[in-house]
């Protein structure tokens, strides 16, 4: 499936990475792809991606099958060395400071299908076989509140578990 069939986002996202529109706007043409080393490898890829100053890329998740968004997270080194060596999903917690499996508590595993990178190789989508919930909150989506542009909020997420099921045991 290709990523994220037609949709404006994606296409204006590419169009800020046309060099032409980057002489025009005076920006560093910083492309990723001149980064990486003639032989392919791991460790070429994770060198070629700017991390941030905390040492984390930013990674959307989206469903392979449905192309819905699933989550945004983010992610160190270890953890997308861990992703690329396991094909399970691994990112890295801001609030509890540690790397981690998607799944390891709930069970709701993420299976690593496709990676992309973004032109200037900061941010990552990825494209996964969803295992039940992606949300802690119990949703399909971390994305399950529409905003109308009256700023009207509706939830319009499925909930497929019970998060104090599933969490329990970080309470004891």
């Amino acid at each position: 499936m290709p990523l994220v069939p037609g949709a404006v986002p994606v296409r204006y996202a590419a169009s800020w990475c046309d060099p032409s529109r980057m002489k025009q706007k005076n920006m560093s043409s910083d492309n990723f792809s001149d980064r990486l080393p003639s032989t392919p490898s791991v460790k070429g890829f994770l060198d070629a991606l700017k991390f941030d100053e905390s040492g984390l890329v930013t990674v959307v998740v989206q469903d392979s099958l449905s192309g819905d968004i699933l989550m945004l997270a983010h992610a160190d080194r270890k953890a997308l060395e861990m992703t690329l060596k396991t094909g399970v999903m691994h990112y890295y917690s801001r609030s509890r400071k540690k790397l981690w499996k998607k799944g390891e508590e709930s069970g709701n595993e993420q299976a690593l299908d496709n990676l992309y990178v973004d032109c200037d190789g900061d941010a990552l989508v990825t494209q996964v076989r969803q295992v039940k919930a992606a949300c802690h909150l119990g949703y399909r989506s971390c994305f399950s509140n529409h905003v109308a542009r009256d700023g009207k909020v509706v939830n319009v997420g499925r909930k497929l578990m019970d998060p104090e099921k599933v969490y329990s045991k970080r309470k004891g």
